[in-house]
């Protein structure tokens, strides 16, 4: 299937991780301050970038976002073979929300919190439409695409555990943690079953776990976000830390 050039850079540039339009192609920035260690930040060039900080909060590390009309993500990348992974720990708190944001219409689907994970898979089950896509980011991108990207991510309107589908992909699936603002400030702690989550999601069997990422956006609002990120940490089936 061949698609409008211009919907196919969006829907492009939303495979790899991004939800929002831009002019490729990516930038991308090694260890973008002290403290972060390992992660990279994902830019496009004509977005603003979200500003990621390494803080500490009651003795531990956190990350701070900054987002303002901004889109952009802090990932790291990983090789983790599917019997290696089964449940995914993390924590954000989110201090400032998107008053126009709904991850359910396209032109606001910003969000001040999300965390990403990215999976290898059998391409040759790609629809034709997806395959374009793919062919054309690694193109302007210089990377391949990951096969499928799940969200984990905080809505102001959706209810806790409604499935978005990604507006410009069907690679991309969004689960909905928390809604509206009544536990904005507070700290809060997931443990999440990350396989089940995909095979929910998705409908098949996880492959390759080859990312993680941040991603506070708002520019599709123009709007605000201000959050906390804390660790991520993956354990193994037998209950062990990776």
């Amino acid at each position: 299937m061949r698609l409008p050039r211009s919907a196919a850079i969006c829907a492009a540039v939303a495979v790899l991780w991004l939800v929002g339009c831009a002019t490729p192609p990516a930038e991308v920035t090694s260890d973008p301050s002290p403290g972060l260690s390992g992660w990279n930040e994902f830019v496009l060039p004509g977005k603003r970038r979200t500003r990621y900080l390494p803080d500490k909060e009651d003795g531990r590390p956190v990350v701070r976002a900054e987002a303002e009309a901004s889109a952009s993500m802090l990932r790291r990348p990983l090789q983790l073979e599917p019997a290696q992974v089964a449940q995914v720990e993390f924590s954000w708190r989110v201090d400032e929300l998107i008053a126009e944001a709904d991850l359910g219409v396209a032109e606001r689907s910003d969000s001040p919190v999300r965390v990403l994970f990215a999976f290898d898979g059998d391409r040759s089950r790609l629809s034709l439409r997806n395959r374009a896509v793919f062919e054309l980011a690694e193109t302007l991108t210089g990377e391949p695409p990951p096969y499928a990207t799940l969200m984990y991510v905080w809505d102001n309107r959706a209810a806790p555990e409604t499935l978005f589908q990604g507006h410009r992909t069907d690679r991309v699936r969004k689960i909905v943690l928390e809604s509206g603002a009544a536990r904005r400030g507070q700290w809060l702690r997931y443990r999440r079953d990350l396989v089940a989550d995909f095979r929910q999601a998705f409908g098949e069997e996880p492959g390759r776990l080859i990312g993680v990422a941040y991603m506070s956006d708002a520019d599709n609002t123009g709007g605000r976000a201000l959050a906390r990120y804390g660790e991520v940490r993956l354990y193994g089936r037998d209950g062990r830390r990776l």
